[in-house]
């Protein structure tokens, strides 16, 4: 099966990325799949990520693709958090339904010898802590799911989170794969999901062929796309795809927000950074971006304020 073509929204760069979601024997599973590369890679060089952080925010990126694209609504966000107690000290994802996703670490020049060869440390980085699943669909309060981290892997911790706090067997399977000067060779992964009709037999089916599964990454790197890792893992399954959507590491920052935040300011605040006497400079969390405001533009915010 070949991917179409996403089409990138106005404003937004092309790209190549994208994500499928389906159901397999006759409705008793569903899965998610996504390919991510570009995503990964956009994210490495916004925020200048070590080959350890930018294969733990790799698989966190593809991760919340996957997730996102399980909510119903357009306006639904989704943030996954880690907090943890490893050098990398901790991670944040946000994505929506629509394959739009986002994220950062805490310490992006994390550092740490390899256990095996050729496999970065992950684990290590994290080390102990607190993965937080957080829904926000417009209710008053959102929804928030916490396990504890199991193996610091990620896609294990997401195993266990959706087994222990939404009591949804799953399995997820993510990769990131980097060149030899640590840019992202490739980048995906899937999710397995066992609905409450599903029967003993596709179970133990499903079951038998994730245990001889190697890895995702090298599943793509090897030539295949999602589309044939899913047929492969759900062969005889009757896997049908039933949307395909693009993925972006998409932000939602501007200049305009951002001085908007800054006018919202006590006046007192703005006169303090006035008498400063230099320009301020915000930078975004998420994409990395600078936004610069010279004195005089924040008299002009203050003298609005003022006169408001």
């Amino acid at each position: 099966m070949t991917p179409r073509s996403p089409e990138t929204a106005p404003g937004t760069r092309a790209m190549t990325d994208y994500l499928i979601r389906g159901t397999a024997a006759n409705g008793e599973l569903r899965f998610f799949g996504a390919f991510t590369p570009e995503t990964v890679e956009f994210a490495r060089k916004a925020h200048e990520l070590s080959p350890i952080a930018t294969a733990a925010l790799g698989r966190l990126l593809t991760a919340g693709a996957m997730m996102g694209a399980m909510m119903k609504n357009e306006d639904d966000l989704l943030t996954l958090k880690i907090d943890c107690d490893g050098p990398i000290k901790g991670l944040t994802v946000t994505a929506d339904s629509l394959g739009h996703v986002k994220g950062y670490v805490k310490n992006p020049a994390v550092d740490l010898p390899s256990k095996k060869p050729g496999k970065l440390n992950v684990g290590d980085a994290l080390d102990l802590g607190v993965l937080s699943v957080i829904r926000d669909t417009g209710l008053k309060e959102p929804y928030v799911g916490q396990t504890i981290l199991q193996t610091g892997e990620i896609a294990e911790d997401l195993t266990y989170y959706f087994a222990t706090s939404e009591q949804t067997p799953s399995s997820v399977a993510l990769g990131v794969l980097l060149n030899t000067d640590g840019t992202v060779k490739t980048a995906g992964g899937f999710i397995f999901q066992v609905m409450p009709e599903c029967t003993e037999e596709t179970l133990q089916t499903l079951e038998k062929r994730l245990s001889g599964f190697t890895s995702v990454t090298e599943s793509l790197s090897s030539g295949k796309c999602v589309e044939d890792v899913v047929s492969m893992l759900l062969t005889g399954l009757s896997p049908e795809i039933q949307d395909r959507m693009p993925v972006s590491f998409t932000c939602g920052c501007s200049r305009e927000k951002t001085a908007a935040m800054i006018e919202s300011l006590p006046v007192d605040e703005l006169t303090s950074m006035i008498d400063e006497g230099h320009e301020i400079e915000v930078v975004c969390h998420f994409c990395n971006k600078k936004y610069v405001f010279p004195v005089a533009e924040l008299e002009a915010m203050k003298a609005r304020k003022s006169t408001s």
